[in-house]
C-alpha cells in the first residue's frame, strides 16, 4: 500500500550516460571499484566514511523494542502471520523477516536513493552499464557460522527471480543472470535498456544460504526458522500472535559504516491484533511500547489515560517529507461495472471527504489528489511546455482534460449528502447507459448495478457508511464485506473484489517499482499492486518515459505528465494523507536529534528509523519507580 510497503528508486534506460549522470564517482566509468550506488548525482558519503550523519555510533545496545505492524512487504499481513517465508506469494509471511537477512548494500536515509556496501565491499560497473561485478566481504557469515559467499548471492537472486513473490519477479525482469566467479566475486548481468534502478533493487534483496535450501523447497510456507545472515535472528514466536527478533551479538557486519548506530535493541517484538481499538488497549496496558497512530479519532480523544498525564507515555509528531503515497478505494476495472470512466467518476462523487474528515477523522487530514502526493511530482495547473512535449503524441488517445487543468476530486458542502454532487453523479451514470429501472440502477446490459467493498479492518467501517448510503441514493446496491486477513489477502491477490482499500508508497525517485502498480503487465499478474487493473498503452508509454530520463528535473516532468493521464482515468477514489507521523511510546527510549528524511528501505517494515533508536536504561528505571 504497497506499500505497501515503501519506496523504491528511479529506473532509467541506460543509453550513453556519463558516470556522474548515473550517480557514480567519475572513476567508476573506467571500471574502478566504488563503494556505493545512486541514481542521480554523486554519493554524499566518501569511501572512508565512518557512519551516516543521522546515526549515533555511541548509542548503547540493550533493551527491547515492541510495536504492532504498520507496513508490509510482499506476502506479509498487518494482522497475522502463518509462515516465516516472507518472499513468496504463498502464506502470510511474518513482518520483520527482512531484519534476519543481509544484503549486498544498505540504503542511506538522508539521500533519496543511495546505497552503500554491506555484504559487498565494492562494485565495478562495465562501460555499457550492463555488468556489475561485486566484491564480497570475507568476514560475511550466516548465523550458523558458515561463510556467506558469492555462490549464496547468485543462488538467492536466481531463485527470487524464478520463484519469488510476483512483485519481486516483476522488478527483476531486467536481471539476466547472477553468477559467482569464486567465493568473493559476484557478477550480475542486466538486459539492454534496463530500468536504471534495477541494480539498486537487486543490491538490497536478501541473501539466502544455498546450502540451507539444497534440502528444502524455497517456494513453500514454513514455520521453520530460515538460516539468516542479518543483524537479527528469529527468537520466540507464536503464529498469528507475536514474533521476536533477537540481536545477533557477534554479527559480522556490526562495525560497518552503514551499520554503526543501527540495530541497538536486544529484542524487537511485533504484536499482532485484528482490531485497532483492541491494539490501542494493548498499548495502554504496556503490552507493547511504541505506537504510530493512524486513527485520528484515537489520537484526538483517547490519549488521556493516566500514563500520558503523568509523563510515562510520551507523544511526538515527527515531520514526513517523503511522498505520501496512493491510498484510496481502488475500483477493479476488470469487472464490467467499472469499465466506463464516467461510472468511476460518478462513484467518486458519492464520497464526501469533507464530512468524513470533519466527523470521523477530527479534521486531521488533507485530501489526496495524486499518487505522488506530498511531492513536487504532483501535476498542477496547465501542462508546462516540457510536459506537453511528452503528452502531444497521445492527443486523441487520452481525454482532452489531460491538456488542461488536472482532475481534482470534487469538494463537497460537508453535509454528508451533497445534492449537487449527487445530481452530477446521476448525470454521469445516465450518460454511461446506467439507467434507473423500478428504483434500481441498472448496467447497460440489464444487470443490477451492485458494488461490494472488501475490507479486513473494522476501523474503516465508519468511513464507508455515508459513502455506501450515497451510492444507495444513486440506486446502486452497495455493500460492505468484512473478511479476515487471510481471506482478504487471498482475494486481493487473485483480484477477486469489486472495490477495496489499499495504500501504495511511492519513492522520492520513482523507478521500476512503479510498474507493478500501474503497468498492463502487472494488471495481468496475480499478486501485483495493480488492483485497479490499469491496462492502458499510454500509461505504459509514460512509465517508460519515467524510466528513461537523465536528470531529476526530467523525472519530475515525466511524473507530472503521467499524473495527468492517471488522474484522468478515475481509477480510484483517493483517500487522505497527513505530512507528519503522530507517535506515542512508553518513555524508555531515546533517538537521534536529527532523523533521516527518507526511509531506510532494507529495514522499513514496522521498524524503519526506529532501528536508530535505543533503549535508555535510566529512563526505564525511572519508569519502574513511577509505577
Amino acid at each position: 500500500m504497497p506499500a505497501l510497503s515503501r519506496r523504491r528508486v528511479l529506473g532509467l534506460g541506460v543509453g550513453a550516460l556519463t558516470a556522474s549522470q548515473f550517480g557514480l564517482p567519475a572513476a567508476a566509468e573506467d571500471g574502478t571499484e566504488i563503494h556505493g550506488l545512486s541514481v542521480f548525482g554523486d554519493l554524499k558519503y566518501p569511501a572512508d566514511f565512518h557512519h551516516f550523519d543521522y546515526a549515533n555510533p555511541a548509542a548503547p545496545k540493550g533493551g527491547a523494542f515492541s510495536t504492532i505492524p504498520t507496513s508490509r512487504l510482499y506476502n506479509q499481513s498487518f494482522f497475522t502471520f502463518s509462515s516465516l517465508n516472507a518472499f513468496i506469494l504463498k502464506g502470510e509471511g511474518a513482518c520483520g523477516m527482512e531484519l534476519t537477512f543481509a544484503t549486498l548494500m544498505a540504503r542511506a536515509g538522508d539521500e533519496p536513493d543511495a546505497v552503500y556496501g554491506q555484504v559487498a565491499k565494492s562494485v565495478q560497473i562495465s562501460p555499457d552499464k550492463l555488468t556489475y561485478r561485486f566484491t564480497l566481504r570475507p568476514e560475511a557469515r550466516f548465523h550458523d557460522g558458515t561463510k556467506l559467499t558469492a555462490h549464496d548471492a547468485a543462488f538467492s537472486f536466481t531463485i527470487l527471480k524464478e520463484k519469488g513473490h510476483p512483485l519481486v519477479v516483476l522488478q527483476m525482469r531486467d536481471m539476466v543472470k547472477a553468477e559467482a566467479l569464486d567465493d568473493a566475486t559476484l557478477v550480475v548481468t542486466f538486459a539492454e535498456k534496463r530500468a536504471r534502478d534495477v541494480p539498486l533493487y537487486v543490491a538490497t534483496l536478501p541473501i539466502f544460504s544455498k546450502a540451507y535450501y539444497a534440502t528444502r523447497p524455497f517456494d513453500e510456507t514454513t514455520l521453520e526458522t530460515p538460516l539468516g545472515s542479518g543483524p537479527y535472528k528469529v527468537g520466540k514466536f507464536e503464529a498469528n500472535r507475536y514474533i521476536e527478533y533477537e540481536r545477533v551479538k557477534d554479527w559480522w557486519g556490526a562495525d560497518l559504516p552503514s551499520s554503526r548506530g543501527h540495530f541497538n535493541f536486544e529484542v524487537v517484538r511485533l504484536e499482532f491484533y485484528r482490531d485497532r481499538d483492541v491494539a490501542f488497549e494493548g498499548f495502554t496496558g504496556k503490552n507493547y511500547l511504541y505506537r504510530e497512530e493512524f486513527t485520528s479519532r484515537i489520537w484526538s480523544t483517547r490519549y488521556d489515560f493516566p500514563a500520558v498525564k503523568d509523563g510515562r507515555v510520551k507523544r511526538e509528531v515527527l515531520p514526513d517529507e517523503s511522498p505520501a503515497g496512493a491510498q484510496g478505494w481502488f475500483m477493479n476495472t476488470r469487472r464490467k461495472q467499472f469499465r466506463d470512466p464516467r461510472v468511476r467518476e460518478a462513484i467518486g462523487c458519492a464520497f464526501d471527504f469533507e464530512w468524513t474528515n470533519k466527523t470521523v477523522m477530527y479534521g486531521a487530514y488533507a485530501r489526496t489528489i495524486s499518487p505522488f502526493q506530498n511531492s513536487d511530482m504532483v501535476a498542477t495547473g496547465l501542462p508546462s511546455p516540457e510536459e506537453l512535449k511528452l503528452l502531444e503524441p497521445f492527443r486523441g488517445k487520452v481525454p482532452d482534460e489531460v491538456f488542461g487543468e488536472p482532475f481534482v476530486p470534487p469538494v463537497s458542502d460537508g453535509s454528508g449528502q451533497d445534492r449537487t454532487l449527487l445530481r452530477k453523479a446521476t448525470q454521469l451514470l445516465n450518460d454511461a447507459g446506467c439507467k434507473i429501472k423500478d428504483g434500481k440502477r441498472m448496467l447497460p446490459d440489464g444487470d443490477a448495478f451492485k458494488i461490494e467493498f472488501l475490507l479486513d479492518e473494522p476501523t474503516f467501517q465508519a468511513h464507508h457508511g455515508p459513502f455506501l448510503k450515497n451510492l444507495g441514493t444513486l440506486g446502486i446496491e452497495a455493500t460492505l464485506r468484512m473478511v479476515d486477513a487471510v481471506q482478504f489477502r487471498a482475494r486481493v491477490e487473485d483480484f477477486d473484489f469489486d472495490v477495496t482499500t489499499e495504500r501504495f508508497s511511492i519513492s522520492a525517485t520513482p523507478g521500476d517499482s512503479i510498474r507493478p502498480t500501474f503497468s498492463s503487465q502487472a494488471a495481468a499478474t496475480k499478486g501485483s499492486f495493480n488492483l485497479a487493473g490499469i491496462a492502458d498503452p499510454v500509461i505504459d508509454a509514460l512509465l517508460e518515459k519515467i524510466l528513461a530520463v537523465d536528470t531529476r528535473v526530467e523525472l519530475t516532468t515525466a511524473c507530472r505528465a503521467f499524473d495527468r493521464v492517471f488522474r484522468a482515468g478515475r481509477y480510484w477514489v483517493p483517500h487522505w494523507y497527513r505530512a507528519n507521523h503522530p507517535l506515542a511510546y512508553w518513555d524508555v527510549f531515546d533517538h537521534p536529534k536529527i532523523l533521516p528524511r527518507y526511509p531506510i528501505e532494507n529495514y522499513v517494515t514496522n521498524v524503519g528509523e526506529r532501528i536508530l533508536w535505543w533503549y535508555d536504561a535510566a529512563k526505564a528505571a525511572k519508569l519502574e519507580q513511577a509505577k
